[in-house]
């Protein structure tokens, strides 16, 4: 007989990869609608400031995350929420990058959205194609924060929630299988 806590759980699950998956969507469409020429050449001053503040909220954001599976706290949803995050930073340097790509000398081959995007996920993978590069001092700049960004707080992200998806296959592992 269940108690009701069982069917609870997979509804919250639900609703929270739902929610997650519905943010993503709504920051990737913003991504592609909202006006972001306006933060590089015309608006540095505050360009600059909502790209740090973004990164410092995501960023502490995701060492909450680490925190909560290193603490093994009840209840957190790491396997939800540290994705969704990661996707959010790809989104916030892909931002940055379009923005300043709209400043002259900055960027060599970053023209569109779709190519900022590209070339965050390239640096991301440490792919490196070549067929965009960094020309300015201040996209090198980005592209080195965003490379001890990822090295810092997504790879502690990472392995926080390898850790719990370990953590979770070795306790199931250990029950009785169901009668």
């Amino acid at each position: 007989m269940s108690d009701g806590s069982e069917q609870a759980a997979p509804v919250s699950t639900r609703r929270l990869w739902a929610g997650a998956g519905g943010l993503v969507v709504v920051v990737g469409t913003a991504y592609f609608l909202l006006p972001l020429e306006g933060l590089g050449a015309d608006r540095p001053w505050l360009g600059w400031p909502l790209f740090a503040l973004c990164l410092g909220l995501l960023a502490a954001l995701l060492l909450r995350q680490v925190r909560d599976v290193v603490l093994e706290k009840p209840h957190t949803r790491p396997g939800v929420m540290i994705p969704l995050l990661m996707c959010l930073a790809v989104l916030v340097f892909s931002s940055g990058y379009y923005a300043l790509a709209q400043r002259p000398g900055q960027f060599t081959g970053l023209n569109t959205r779709v190519d900022a995007l590209y070339f965050t996920v390239v640096t991301l993978a440490t792919v490196g194609y070549g067929d965009i590069t960094p020309s300015g001092q201040e996209a090198r700049l980005v592209a080195v924060a965003q490379i001890l960004y990822a090295f810092v707080f997504l790879t502690a992200a990472a392995t926080a929630l390898s850790r719990r998806l370990h953590a979770v296959v070795a306790a199931r592992d250990r029950r009785p299988p169901p009668s």
